[in-house]
């Protein structure tokens, strides 16, 4: 590899372009009173920015840094913590005396750590482009980056909480800090320029805190400095973030606690490691703690991850994991992944990983992190031949190279290769590669240099002829559906619970009209798909249910066999499906019905990463544009089905614990925000070319001036999966207008029916479905009222005739969706309303008064039927009602009870404003976070909303006994 050119760099640009970028630098040096930058160092400097749009950007932010940010690494002092605290001045250097942590205030801290990350980043990009840095330090220095961020943000938190809770003690009566475990690259310190951190926190000794003003479980004080942590490094701002945080390796995943005492996580990893967790724990470190707690950690890790005697126990895992990577390498559009794909990042580290586990525990060499300290070692103890381990290491270097190409230009974590011509030139230069021809064979023969390796290791010579067999057993079924004895030889190694009826199901299905009609290809792939389908069922817990929801989806493709072959052809698809199916009958049904939904299971990239808001949008946008403006129907059927997939992949990280029961609701909301503002548009589009423009003092107005505002759970943020829209339109058009179309209408007119038209395209049921049940009786004046209210007579109605729940209603009211100016000018009304100074007496007197009318009406809770989570007594109705009468009786002296309109953050406001203590709040909050979850798993297994008793009897009691001391203590 040689340094490219700069005029070959430059030429990858137009003139103008160039131009831009140059301006742009000297701009920023220019506004910098004083700041002198000679045009040697600007010319220096150009090759780096123009091959890195993240290096350009944080010059253009901070041109101070052009003086000396092409040092290279190698002669900067590491990232440590004196250095950080001493200031801009002092980073890359060794600082002089003992440095203090500075008084910073939280948003000054992450501001600072947001800084000091850029700093280093821009100077390790430029000198991995300018090639002055070797790979070892490179990761070696953002993995102590790393460390610096996290030590900073811990010893920030235990300072600040210090007045509050005090000091965490162990039984020696020394100070506790929170251990911050560092996994994967980062434990090893290899970290790449745009990684997550994965992380795992303990702590040494259970206790309660001393010596503040409250004292707290060493629990729930470590919990609360682990939560600090993520959110000064995870937390998106001005200045950006630190490093991404995942927790998922941590005991029990996303359900786990987010903090475990030592003796809890070497209890876990005794009796329930499993084998990836081994391989997750070959780097971990111990980046945050003392050396007592390193000492315990490694005590701890070693004997979990390396066996005294040749582990073939873990043969069969390494088959099954290597399996399980050559299968996902196969999967379409993968080559093309530097990490993941053929020859690729993983499979080096597997063949390094996979001879530590069989024999780091009798060869002590083996046991070191960072796979440049190991590979030399398996050729000197006779693991590797030196020319594998030679292959191995100069291809790793190479692979990592190109990977900190990748990420270096935009601060993104891919490991995907360019498509466009200009990226790929853009990237060999930046690698050091002539052209991206020399850059693409280079890589590919590294690639199949590692693959190779791969292919070789723990070869078991098998040739899966007992798929064929299975297959041609299947076959042979088909042509003899009703030969229960045959579906019994072929499912007999599977742990069934009824095999008797499970013959039978089978039977029933393979000799139905819907299979006995198929093509000869469609049974063909009918069964290749059941002998797949059959391997994966031995490790069921309940394969008996899995099968009976998945008969119904296999009926549902029996005329489109295609995904019969998607599914075969993909095996992780088939264990999502078998995953997602357990746990949702819900789920199954929504696949039976929408058999499309299929292809979503074939990336677990996007099944298991549902889209942010403004991503739904964006995904929303393309997939209307595609269709003819004009042809209502087809864009009615394409948002159904684009809700039913986004739901899917919702559902799907709500099964699997990727996503936490507030992120759920959470993205449920921003799905139907992004329907409800498409619809409204639609709407709007629809109305104006048969009517024209509303007018405003004989102006036309080419945007709507209304807003749907959302009470409820679409208010609070609390949609589950089958909610209905609780909705109310509100407009601020001019009254004495009219539209300005050949079919003039008044504005009312108009606007009534825009309202109309919305409920229209959310009711109406198409071959896909219909988006949403809206009930609008909570409009003023109910059903007899106007469709669509101004907002001086909504808030005249408020004022003057609303009931008091009326008003609680309003309590979780905002707006979904609609116009910005409006969406203010409601936000204020809303506050009004919600700050008048209110008799409290009365109105406690009328909030119990409907509550006991709700209970009496709609409470379903019986000794045999099981407890009502919405309306049963110390259910999710008396906490709202609990929380709906504080907003309504205190906001006009603590504001901040309505800022919100949902219920966790308005009863944290109550806890702030001192109304209600803290560890009520908190025990409240969890009640309804797990009554709102259960919610969410009753929906899955389509059971309604009333629960055994037993399952919720702690948290009812609770609610039940705050729900009576709040009925029956006087107001102040």
């Amino acid at each position: 590899m040689t340094l490219i050119p700069l005029s070959q760099v430059q030429a990858l640009f137009s003139a103008e372009q160039l131009d831009i970028k140059r301006q742009a630098i000297n701009d920023a040096v220019a506004r910098r009173i004083g700041l002198e930058i000679s045009e040697q160092v600007l010319a220096q400097a150009e090759r780096v920015w123009l091959l890195s749009d993240y290096v350009h950007k944080q010059l253009c932010r901070s041109p101070q840094w052009l003086s000396d940010f092409l040092i290279p690494a190698e002669q900067l002092v590491a990232p440590n913590l004196a250095q950080f605290y001493a200031g801009e001045t002092y980073w890359g250097q060794a600082p002089e005396g003992q440095v203090e942590a500075p008084d910073w205030d939280e948003k000054t801290l992450m501001q600072q750590l947001r800084r000091y990350r850029h700093w280093w980043m821009t100077r390790l990009i430029a000198s991995d482009v300018e090639q002055t840095v070797t790979l070892e330090t490179l990761t070696a220095h953002l993995s102590k980056l790393a460390d610096v961020a996290v030590n900073a943000s811990q010893l920030w938190s235990m300072k600040n909480y210090l007045s509050l809770y005090g000091q965490a003690l162990d039984s020696q009566g020394q100070p506790q800090k929170l251990i911050v475990i560092g996994m994967g690259k980062l434990g090893g310190f290899e970290l790449n320029l745009s990684s997550d951190i994965d992380l795992v926190f303990a702590f040494r000794e259970h206790g309660e805190t001393q010596g503040g003003k409250k004292s707290l479980s060493h629990q729930e004080y470590f919990t609360k400095i682990g939560q600090k942590l993520i959110q000064h490094l995870d937390q998106v701002n001005a200045e950006g973030f630190v490093f991404r945080v995942d927790m998922r390796l941590r005991p029990f995943g996303q359900s786990g606690a987010l903090v475990m005492s030592m003796d809890s996580l070497e209890n876990y990893y005794q009796d329930q490691g499993r084998d990836w967790e081994r391989y997750a724990m070959i780097k971990a470190r111990v980046m945050a703690g003392d050396g007592k707690d390193i000492l315990e950690f490694e005590a701890l890790r070693r004997p979990f991850v390396y066996r005294k005697y040749l582990d073939f126990g873990a043969i069969g895992a390494l088959r099954d994991l290597k399996s399980m990577i050559a299968k996902e390498v196969r999967r379409k559009g993968i080559e093309h992944n530097i990490k993941l794909g053929e020859g690729g990042i993983r499979e080096v580290e597997f063949i390094v990983q996979a001879l530590q586990i069989l024999h780091g525990g009798r060869d002590q060499g083996l046991q070191k992190p960072a796979l440049f300290k190991v590979l030399p070692v398996l050729s000197d103890d006779g693991y590797l031949a030196p020319q594998q381990v030679q292959d191995l290491l100069e291809s790793y270097r190479y692979l990592r190279r190109v990977e900190h190409a990748l990420q270096g230009y935009a601060d993104e974590q891919t490991q995907l290769l360019p498509t466009s011509a200009s990226e790929r030139e853009r990237l060999a230069y930046q690698v050091g590669e002539p052209s991206w021809q020399a850059l693409h064979d280079t890589l590919w023969q590294y690639r199949h240099k590692v693959h190779g390796n791969f292919q070789q290791l723990i070869d078991d010579g098998e040739d899966n002829s007992c798929d064929a067999s299975a297959q041609e057993a299947w076959r042979m079924i088909l042509k003899q559906p009703h030969d229960t004895h045959l579906i019994a030889e072929a499912i007999e190694d599977i742990a069934w619970q009824d095999p008797d009826e499970v013959s039978k199901q089978l039977g029933q299905f393979l000799s139905s009209r819907a299979v006995a009609y198929m093509q000869p290809i469609g049974q063909e792939r009918l069964a290749v798909f059941l002998a797949a389908l059959m391997t994966c069922l031995p490790d069921e817990a309940d394969p008996d249910l899995v099968l009976q929801r998945i008969i119904p989806i296999m009926e549902a493709v029996t005329r489109r066999t295609a995904y019969l072959v998607l599914l075969s052809e993909n095996q992780s698809a088939i264990v999502h499906l078998i995953g997602l199916c357990r746990e949702s009958v819900w789920f199954s049904e929504m696949i039976s019905s929408s058999p499309a939904l299929l292809d979503e299971l074939l990336d677990a990239n996007t099944l298991f990463s549902p889209p942010s808001k403004a991503q739904m949008a964006q995904e929303l946008r393309q997939i209307l544009l595609r269709l003819p403006e004009e042809d209502e129907e087809a864009h009615m059927d394409a948002m159904r089905r684009f809700r039913r997939s986004i739901i899917m992949r919702i559902a799907a990280c709500d099964i699997t614990g990727i996503l936490p029961l507030m992120k759920v609701s959470d993205h449920l909301t921003w799905l139907a925000e992004v329907l409800l503002e498409q619809v409204l548009q639609q709407s709007w589009h629809y109305l104006t070319h048969r009517h024209g423009y509303p007018t405003r003092d004989q102006e036309p107005v080419t945007y709507p001036e209304l807003v749907i505002v959302g009470y409820g759970k679409s208010g609070g943020i609390e949609l589950g999966y089958d909610s209905d829209l609780d909705l109310v339109f509100i407009h601020n058009a001019a009254t004495n207008g009219s539209t300005d179309g050949a079919r003039s209408v008044d504005n009312l007119v108009f606007y009534t029916r825009l309202g109309q038209r919305v409920i229209h395209l959310l009711t109406s049921f198409t071959s896909a479905g219909r988006l949403y049940e809206v009930d609008m009786r909570l409009r003023p004046s109910g059903n007899s009222g106007l469709l669509v209210a101004s907002l001086e007579s909504f808030k005249d109605y408020q004022q003057k005739e609303a009931w008091v729940w009326e008003h609680q209603a309003l309590c979780r009211a905002r707006v979904l969706a609609g116009n910005p100016t409006l969406t203010a000018q409601f936000d204020q009304t809303r506050a009004d309303i919600l700050a008048r100074d209110r008799d409290r007496t009365e109105l406690k007197t009328e909030v119990l008064k409907m509550r006991e009318k709700m209970r009496s009406h709609l409470d379903t809770s019986g000794v045999d039927k099981g407890f009502d989570l919405k309306q049963g007594a110390g259910g999710i109705i008396d906490i709202e009602f609990m929380v709906q009468y504080m907003v309504l009786a205190w906001s006009h002296r603590y504001p901040a009870l309505m800022a919100y309109s949902d219920n966790i953050r308005q009863l944290e406001a109550a806890a702030e404003s001192g109304l209600l203590d803290a560890d009520k709040v908190d025990k409240m909050k969890e009640a309804y976070t797990f009554y709102r979850a259960t919610a969410h798993r009753q929906t899955l297994q389509k059971q309604g909303r009333l629960v055994p008793v037993e399952t919720l009897e702690e948290n009812q009691a609770l609610i039940a006994q705050y729900w009576e001391t709040f009925a029956n203590q006087p107001c102040d």
